[in-house]
Order: structure tokens, then sequence, then C-alpha cells
């Protein structure tokens, strides 16, 4: 439900100020996707195996993903234009992506691999995280907040 002291804006227009606390919002959920990685690596793989700990730990981060937009775009008393919305979730995915392949280059892992983890053909289900990124912020900002 939208509050009374909302800011109302149309569709169509993006106020940069307003995209300040979203786009601060990544950072949290980097930070989630870092500690999932890391309790992907230590825990899960060690226990279920590489293939069965990647998908769980692409589900654990999608659900965590969801948990912390909702949280956020359902309890804020900023209404965010549909325009903001989708600049919110295409730069949380262009952000993701991009930090993906900066870390691999990093760590010397060819673009080659990098690009694998998005071959849904190849059984590969990370394509689940930037796609959730990308609609979550329209999902819990405007369609479940009407």
């Amino acid at each position: 439900m939208m509050s009374t002291n909302a800011t109302s804006t149309t569709d169509r227009s993006i106020r940069l100020p307003a995209l300040r606390a979203p786009f601060g919002l990544w950072g949290v959920m980097a930070g989630l996707a870092v500690a999932n990685g890391i309790f992907r690596e230590l825990v899960l793989i060690p226990r279920i195996g590489e293939y069965a700990g990647h998908v769980l730990s692409t589900g654990l981060l999608v659900g965590a993903i969801l948990a912390v937009s909702a949280l956020y775009f359902i309890r804020t008393e900023t209404e965010y234009s549909r325009a903001e919305l989708a600049a919110v979730g295409a730069g949380w995915t262009l952000m993701t992506v991009g930090f993906e392949f900066l870390v691999g280059y990093a760590e010397g892992t060819p673009v080659s691999v990098t690009l694998g983890q998005y071959d849904v053909l190849a059984g590969q289900v990370w394509i689940a995280v930037p796609l959730t990124l990308l609609v979550a912020p329209y999902l819990f900002g405007r369609v479940l907040r009407e």
C-alpha cells in the first residue's frame, strides 16, 4: 500500500536522488552473494557435490535477492516511477554481471569460462540471478505494491 507521504512521480521520469538507496542496496546484495559463494564452496559443494551445490547456492541467492528487494520496495515511502524501477533493475543486473567479469578477469579466468556460466542449454542456472535482479524492483516496487 502506498503511503500518503510517498513522493509521486510520472511513469517516465527518473529522479537520480531517488535511486541512491536502491543502488546502495545492491552493495548489501553483493555482500550476501559473496557470503553465499563462501558457503557454497565450504559447505555445500563438499557435502552435495559441485553441480548440486551450484544449483542450491543459486536458489539461495535468488531467495535472498527477492527477500531484500521485497523488504525495501514494499516498506519504502518513496513511490518509484516505472522508469526508475526499470533503471534500478537494469543497473543491478549490469553491476552484477560487470562485477562477475571483473572478478573473473582478476582471477585470470578466461572470458569463455565466465560466459559459460550463462549457458542454460549446458545446465547452468546462474542466469536466474541476473534475471531476478532485473525484475525484482518492478515486481516489488510496482506490481505487488499496488
